[in-house]
């Protein structure tokens, strides 16, 4: 990705909760332009930069998106789990729910797309599809979102020693290796 002067440089494997906000970022940016490019090109063929901009985004759920989940599932909930039991149960759940759907919601989303770009058009009632399939995928980060970093990531800074998080960092990093 392109450096920004001025801007924030991503969080390293030392600094997981960070890694996840930087994620995060990511995802809505992606999200955002799926649902723009669907709005913009509507009963037309997709130009050569919105093909890319969709085959950009879709690679990123399928990679980067599937990693952020697994870093999330199988690395940060279960320490929280751990060390605090019961009480964080109801919200990781939840979100883990949310993933469920999410991934339900893209794999419609990539097909949809993936057969724009392959034949040049969708029909008009796969058109309606995708439009309300991606603002459903916007709305549901939107709120998932919010509330892991409103509850979820400063709970995991407080009860998560420097170890947990380190050895969360790690785990992270062997995903992307």
């Amino acid at each position: 990705m392109a450096v920004q002067i001025g801007a924030k440089p991503d969080s390293g494997f030392d600094d997981p909760l960070g890694m996840l906000k930087d994620c995060h970022r990511r995802i809505e940016r992606f999200v955002q332009l799926l649902c723009r490019v669907v709005e913009l090109a509507a009963d037309r063929a997709l130009t050569a930069e919105e093909r890319d901009t969709v085959k950009a985004a879709l690679r990123y759920f399928r990679e980067g998106g599937v990693r952020h989940n697994a870093d999330e599932e199988e690395s940060l909930f279960p320490r929280m789990r751990a060390a605090c039991g019961d009480a964080a149960m109801r919200d990781l759940d939840a979100l883990e729910g949310e993933h469920a759907l999410a991934g339900e919601l893209h794999t419609k989303v990539d097909e949809l797309y993936c057969k724009w770009i392959a034949t040049g058009t969708l029909h008009q009632a796969e058109q309606l599809q995708l439009l309300t399939t991606t603002a459903k995928l916007k709305r549901l980060y939107t709120k998932h979102i919010q509330v892991e970093e409103t509850t979820v990531l400063p709970q995991a800074a407080q009860i998560l020693d420097r170890a947990e998080l380190a050895a969360a960092g790690a785990e992270f990093k062997a995903r992307r290796q």
